[in-house]
């Protein structure tokens, strides 16, 4: 009998700390049992990457339904937009540093001054990012070698994704802050009110149905403006009414010269760090589509894949960097460390499992996307490649944010640029041209590059020195 209690108690205890992670946690992660702490703060930003990525994945289940040269725009778009995500990552990580950092010392009042800053500094580069790319898109779309058909079915969806970069960005800067200062189940929350009106607005305006207009790939964008919009204004809201780690206040709202200098220190090189990765998409992009529609269209689709499953793999990772932050800031570096090492066991255990399923199902799981018999060979081959490199990005991916968490923002940027552009294109253009390998050259170049990047990064992490960075 007590043998029996005894076994019941543990599940007992970890449904209970799920929901606890789920609805919020007021545990002090820098004290206390180091599994607890990662599940509490993990579970809720996997649930919040997983939410995320739903935006991708509803447009293109339902673009796919309006034939290649939709599902080649929305690839083009992406790896365009993809630099805007570049730089909300890049900030986001200095602000999840810098508010991490403060909640540690248990000083809230500037963790949220530095979160003024940040949206300050969110607004103003959304706004040089954003005009631009409204009055531009269709010569973006042409730059990125678009067909005229394909410039004329999908310049609306550029418009819309392009120009309103401030809702990407806010909703990737709003959510660093509630992530730094440990309450990442606010963050998971409001990307539930997001897409559930993504996932309501997209097959209306997409196909017109009801009152709606049919707006075709267009209404694709306009679906996701929208959820995300709306998410932004939640956020401030959360903000302004507060939680029991942060509050911004209304004497806090002005620009404060000094931190706002720290966060632009931190975040060039962290937007560098991205923008190297995100840009490094952009030529494997650009290498692909000389192949035709359909094998841009196929590598479309499986990317949209893989990243389904990668965003709940950087949730786990920016649990990472949480508690690197935290717990630097609270003086426990050996606490931070293990954390790191502890996550990334965890995330290549799910990243190991979701690569054996790809390999395995990766024709099946494309199909769910596209019936094309043109496309979905092809996809199915990237989604299948690209698996291969799982087990090695999945410890690269909770080195870096450890990294970043740290404040060190300039080792994850060299690691970035000798993987990415000095590694990866130039091999994948080998592969695919003179060696004759075509699209799926590309597709091993990144399996690849990733395994090689991994292994930099655990040595460069064993070395320590991000455990003296200050900020």
């Amino acid at each position: 009998m007590d043998t029996a209690v005894a076994a019941v108690e543990p599940r007992r205890s970890l449904w209970s700390s799920l929901v606890e992670a789920v609805r919020g946690s007021h545990q002090d992660y820098t004290d206390g049992d180091l599994n607890r702490a990662i599940l509490l703060l993990a579970v809720p930003m996997v649930l919040e990457m997983v939410l995320e990525s739903l935006f991708a994945v509803v447009d293109v289940f339902f673009v796919g339904r309006l034939g290649a040269d939709a599902v080649a725009t929305v690839g083009l778009t992406e790896s365009m937009l993809s630099l805007v995500f570049a730089v909300g990552m890049g900030l986001s990580l200095s602000t999840t540093a810098m508010v991490a950092r403060r909640i540690g010392e248990k000083d809230p009042e500037g963790a949220a001054d530095a979160a003024v800053q940040a949206i300050f500094l969110g607004l103003i580069i959304s706004l040089a990012i954003g005009l631009p790319c409204l009055l531009f898109a269709p010569n973006l779309l042409r730059l990125m070698g678009a067909t005229p058909q394909i410039v004329a079915v999908g310049s609306g969806y550029t418009r819309i994704c392009l120009g309103g970069s401030c809702a990407v960005l806010l909703l990737f800067l709003n959510n660093a802050i509630f992530r730094g200062a440990g309450d990442a189940a606010i963050a998971m929350r409001l990307l539930w009110v997001s897409n559930i009106i993504n996932l309501f607005l997209d097959p209306c305006l997409i196909f017109g149905l009801g009152p709606f207009p049919r707006l075709g790939v267009t209404g694709a964008a306009l679906a996701t403006f929208t959820g995300r919009s709306i998410g932004v204004m939640y956020q401030f809201y959360r903000l302004f009414k507060g939680t029991e780690r942060i509050r911004v206040l209304a004497r806090q709202i002005h620009i404060h010269f000094a931190v706002l200098w720290k966060l632009v220190r931190v975040s060039l090189t962290g937007i560098l760090q991205f923008a190297i990765a995100h840009t490094s998409w952009i030529g494997l992009v650009r290498i692909v589509s000389t192949f035709g529609a359909a094998a841009l269209a196929g590598y479309t689709i499986a990317i949209r894949i893989v990243i389904f499953v990668i965003l709940p793999s950087w949730g786990m990772s920016n649990a990472a960097a949480t508690l690197v932050g935290q717990n630097l800031g609270a003086g426990k570096p050996d606490r931070a460390e293990a954390a790191v090492w502890r996550t990334g066991l965890y995330n290549v255990l799910f990243l190991g499992a979701v690569g054996v399923f790809f390999v395995l199902f990766a024709e099946p799981v494309v199909r769910l996307f596209i019936r094309d018999p043109e496309v979905v060979p092809l996809g199915a081959a990237c989604l299948r490649i690209v698996s291969y490199g799982n087990l090695g990005y999945a410890y690269f991916m909770v080195m870096m944010q450890a990294f970043n968490g740290a404040g060190d923002t300039i080792t994850p940027t060299i690691v970035n640029f000798f993987g990415f552009w000095l590694l990866e294109i130039p091999l994948a253009y080998v592969l695919a041209k003179p060696l004759g390998m075509k699209s799926n050259g590309v597709f091993f170049s990144i399996a690849i590059a990733e395994s090689a990047m991994a292994a930099a990064s655990a040595i460069l992490f064993k070395q320590g020195r991000w455990k003296q960075k200050k900020i």
